[in-house]
């Protein structure tokens, strides 16, 4: 055994001891962050707005900036974690995003590592929206890498089973793009497309977007590419994409990329149905149903590409009389966090 393996080993085993009391009031702080069940910071319905200012529990080591670190808090030796970098959309914030997506509340029952970041102010100009948080700068990609690096270190590459990028919205194309760079590409497994871009077309309402200022639909218009049909990747990865029913005219039967990774055709799964509504909404702009309303109850359909090369999954996932906005319940929530437990990972053990 050579010295670089002993002290690969060695690293992987004290990062886990140091996590395996973690929840214990003697816990070592994982970047910062002791680990706690429920997670810090959890809200529910208007409750979350008051929340929605603050920027994280855990800090970038090179850059300073705050993000949302989750974790399990019964980790022993042995266990395989999923990391998930969970990116908000255009004019959000990371507070919220954790909740739309809240893949924090199985946490323990999963074994995640949730990072959820917060874009920096952009100068892109946004319409009705100056100063959004957009993520398209050379900052904010390196934001992300720093918090991905952060998190193999404190966890360890060994232990991380599988990296997913999620993404809602902008945050979604914002994966898309970054997902075959140079940095992720040999390091990403999956990519949830949270209503931010299906590969093989998913033709968009005409009139998407938010309502106007006396609260009427937008005017319909033809929606740019990068919204409608991102191209086939050049780099390989599992693939699973969430829209709300309002949101879309239609989504195919067929995959482009189910078609490149062999997938065979694909395959409906039981209906997945929820008492329970999500935890947040768009506070400033409900009512109108493309964009969405407040949270409800609801449910979805989902549907599966199965026999994909290597056992990556293709999946697509439609909640029904949902728009844009609605936070994910929690039943919907854990089947997609299902599907992402169960692709295959190992990019980060081998380089791609």
């Amino acid at each position: 055994m050579t010295w670089t393996m002993r002290s690969t080993i060695a690293a992987g085993f004290a990062a886990l001891a140091a996590l395996g009391a973690a929840g214990t009031a003697s816990a070592k702080d994982v970047l910062g962050v002791t680990c706690k069940s429920p997670p810090p910071a959890h809200c529910n319905g208007e409750a979350c707005s008051a929340l929605l200012g603050d920027p994280g529990n855990a800090t970038d080591p090179k850059t300073g900036r705050k993000f949302w670190l989750d974790y399990p808090c019964d980790l022993k030796l042995g266990d395989k974690l999923v990391f998930i970098l969970n990116i908000h959309g255009a004019g959000s914030i990371g507070q919220w995003e954790r909740h739309y997506f809240p893949a924090f509340d199985y946490k323990d029952k999963y074994k995640l590592v949730v990072a959820t970041p917060t874009a920096a102010t952009s100068p892109v100009r946004v319409p009705g929206q100056p100063g959004v948080r957009v993520w398209v700068s050379d900052a904010d990609d390196a934001h992300l890498q720093n918090i991905a690096t952060a998190v193999f270190d404190a966890f360890g590459k060994q232990n991380i089973k599988s990296f997913w990028l999620a993404g809602h919205s902008q945050g979604g194309a914002t994966s898309h793009r970054i997902v075959c760079t140079d940095f992720f590409k040999d390091k990403v497994d999956g990519l949830l497309s949270l209503s931010g871009g299906r590969i093989g077309r998913a033709e968009i309402n005409p009139r998407f977007g938010p309502p106007k200022a006396d609260g009427s639909p937008p005017d319909p218009r033809a929606m740019p590419a990068s919204m409608t049909a991102p191209p086939l990747p050049a780099c390989q990865f599992s693939h699973i994409f969430e829209t709300g029913e309002h949101e879309i005219v239609s989504l195919p039967a067929t995959s482009p990329l189910a078609d490149a990774l062999g997938c065979s055709a694909r395959v409906e799964e039981k209906d997945v149905g929820d008492t329970a509504p999500g935890y947040v909404w768009d506070y400033a702009r409900q009512g109108y149903k493309v964009w969405g309303m407040k949270a409800r109850p609801g449910s979805a359909h989902i549907w599966v590409y199965p026999k994909c090369q290597g056992g990556r999954v293709v999946a697509d996932v439609e909640r029904l009389d949902k728009g844009h906005t609605e936070g994910l319940e929690p039943h919907i929530t854990e089947a997609i966090v299902k599907l992402m437990v169960a692709a295959p990972g190992g990019k980060l053990q081998h380089g791609g």
